[in-house]
């Protein structure tokens, strides 16, 4: 049976028996699979009644199996947790038209960065007061299309986009903006991902004055209207406590607001960045307690304030889709070098850039076929020409590992393919949707013709 390894690992393992069970443990390792994954014969797995191995005979590999379900539970999850607060899917970490409906009919908003987003969202009848835009440099293009479709709210991240946003908002209806403000707190999975502290491109500081300052020249614009003050603090956070924190501070500079405009916000989004398990043993965000802390905060907080409550928003995105996506990827290669043994597959940093970017690991799984090989570690590499084209390094898959072999990646659905790239013209993968037993393409694989018809000079 194929197992997964917790964290962290030791150098190399052991030959006997016995105490590499100990290191291994006994769990078949799908505790950060989508929930409805089963074991199946001759070591398939089958996600939402569909088995892996058939669909990547079907589909061919790299493929993205996307469970419909465990994202609308996840959405219920949130809706449950917080009845009383908006929930804006963050698109960034994946977004389709097939997504953006079941957001919607789970009673979501989005969340989107550009026109492009926008665009996919709106067509698909996505309501756009609904939807929130986003972006530390917003195009021109952007904020006008944000304006002609008619978004709901538009986070203000620079002085220059409150120039902008009053030049092209419509003088009868004033646009719904709000501040991005930057609370001062370091919290997130790595250096690269964490946006709540100054000296970063995100949002307008409270520490130099930059997000009152903003509020002041808003104020000053008859055709804007404020609504409410933002922060996203960054991804992949764990605990709570950041986030009591940062509404904390959310209120105090709500409170001066008030005193020195006599005016009262009644919307505070405290952004997203939940984080999820990669591998088995992973700390995860406890969503429930993550309502009940918050709540206590915002109530007792603007309570000492003397402010009413505001209505509260939230940008889960990691959360909602993460789990609920599997990667499935052939072997191409097996090299012993040394003292390491790369596994090289059929996809890789084009498909998934998140190793690279973050050093990121997940916990390849070998399905389709039993083996009784003792594992050992490996390193399990992408096609591309970067030494950083790396999956997962030092995991453990059985022993004889061969080309010709699969293999699955769960928490898959995040950050992947809506970062994907066209590096050495790999073309990207398709996305199935999985649901009781059924498969259907929601984005086909790109071709070489797809990509050759861009290319269009001599």
């Amino acid at each position: 049976m194929t197992v997964s390894l917790p964290s962290p690992l030791p150098a190399s393992l052991p030959s006997d028996p016995q105490a590499l069970s100990q290191i291994l443990g006994n769990t078949d390792g799908l505790s950060v699979w989508p929930r409805s994954t089963r074991p199946e014969a001759d070591e398939d797995i089958s996600v939402s009644g569909v088995s892996l191995t058939e669909a990547a005979d079907r589909f061919g590999t790299p493929l993205y199996v996307l469970d419909e379900q465990e994202v609308r539970d996840r959405c219920r999850t949130y809706r449950t947790a917080f009845p009383e607060a908006d929930i804006v899917y963050a698109a960034k970490a994946f977004l389709c038209r097939a997504l953006a409906h079941w957001v919607q009919e789970e009673g979501l908003g989005l969340d989107v960065c550009s026109a492009g987003e926008l665009s996919l969202a709106v067509t698909t009848g996505f309501p756009p007061e609904k939807i929130v835009m986003h972006g530390n440099a917003k195009s021109p293009e952007d904020l006008r299309t944000a304006i002609r479709l008619g978004v709901g709210r538009i986070v203000v991240d620079s002085p220059s986009e409150i120039a902008r946003l009053a030049a092209i908002a419509p003088a009868d209806t004033p646009q719904k903006v709000m501040v991005r403000v930057v609370p001062g707190i370091a919290a997130g999975g790595h250096a690269k991902i964490r946006t709540g502290t100054d000296n970063q491109k995100f949002g307008l500081s409270i520490t130099d004055g930059s997000a009152e300052h903003a509020v002041t020249r808003i104020l000053d614009q008859p055709h804007l209207e404020l609504v409410g003050l933002h922060c996203h603090i960054g991804s992949q956070i764990a605990t709570v406590k950041p986030y009591v924190v940062a509404v904390r501070r959310m209120i105090g500079l709500m409170a001066r607001i008030k005193n020195q405009h006599g005016i009262t916000l009644p919307q505070l989004n405290i952004g997203g960045g939940h984080a999820i398990a990669y591998r088995p043993g992973e700390e995860t965000m406890n969503v429930p307690e993550l309502a009940g802390r918050v709540r206590a905060e915002l109530e007792e907080g603007c309570a000492r304030a003397g402010l009413p409550v505001p209505r509260l928003t939230l940008e889960p995105g990691r959360a909602i889709v993460g789990p609920a996506a599997v990667a499935i990827y052939h072997v191409l290669a097996v090299k012993r070098t040394g003292d390491r043994t790369f596994v090289a597959i059929d996809g890789g940093m084009s498909d998934n850039p998140r190793p690279a970017l973050y050093g990121v690991q997940y916990a390849p799984r070998l399905i389709g076929r039993p083996s009784s090989a003792p594992p050992r570690l490996v390193t399990v590499v992408g096609r591309h020409c970067e030494a950083g084209d790396i999956l997962a390094d030092d995991v453990a898959l059985p022993g004889d590992i061969r080309p010709g072999d699969l293999l699955a990646v769960p928490a898959a659905g995040a950050y992947h393919l809506s970062m994907a790239s066209g590096y050495n013209m790999i073309g990207r993968p398709p996305v199935i949707a999985v649901s009781d037993g059924t498969a259907r393409v929601l984005i086909r694989r790109e071709s070489l013709d797809d990509m050759n018809r861009r290319d269009i000079g001599l």
